[in-house]
C-alpha cells in the first residue's frame, strides 16, 4: 500500500494535484512535510492570481527553512485555504486534507506529473 493517495498526481517540487471536476486542488506531499517539519506559515498568492506551469503561488515557512511553493499547471487561483493563515500546522495534520493550499481554475493542461508510483520511485532516487 503506498503512502502517497493513489488519486493524486505529484510534482518533482513535491505537490500534489487533485482533480475536482473543471478545478484542481494543490498542497504538498507528506514527504514534503517531513522534510520541513513543523509549519510555522503559509503565505499563498491571491484569489485571481494567475500562475504559469511551475510557477511561484507562495511561501511554507518551517522551524527548519522557507520553501517556495509551484503550481502545477498553469491557471488562475479561484480558492485559497484561509484557514492556513491562523492555523499553519493544519499542513503537517492533514497535508493531503485540511492542509491543502489552493484550487486553480487550469488553463493548462496537467502533463509531466507523476502517478503515487512513480512518485515514490522518484523519491528513492534522491538523497536522504
Amino acid at each position: 500500500m503506498s503512502k502517497y493517495p493513489a488519486d493524486l498526481l505529484y510534482t518533482k517540487d513535491h505537490e500534489w494535484a487533485r482533480r475536482e471536476g473543471d478545478k484542481i486542488r494543490v498542497g504538498v506531499t507528506g514527504y514534503a512535510v517531513e522534510q520541513l517539519g513543523d509549519v510555522t506559515l503559509v503565505d499563498l498568492s491571491k484569489v485571481g492570481a494567475k500562475v504559469t506551469e511551475h510557477g511561484h503561488f507562495g511561501d511554507i515557512e518551517s522551524v527548519k527553512t522557507v520553501s517556495e511553493l509551484f503550481a502545477p499547471c498553469a491557471g488562475e487561483i479561484v480558492e485559497v485555504n484561509a484557514a492556513l493563515t491562523d492555523k499553519p500546522e493544519l499542513v503537517n495534520e492533514a497535508p493531503y486534507d485540511k492542509g491543502w493550499m489552493i484550487v486553480l481554475a487550469p488553463s493548462g493542461k496537467l502533463e509531466g506529473l507523476m502517478d503515487a508510483a512513480a512518485y515514490e520511485a522518484f523519491l528513492a532516487t534522491l538523497d536522504h
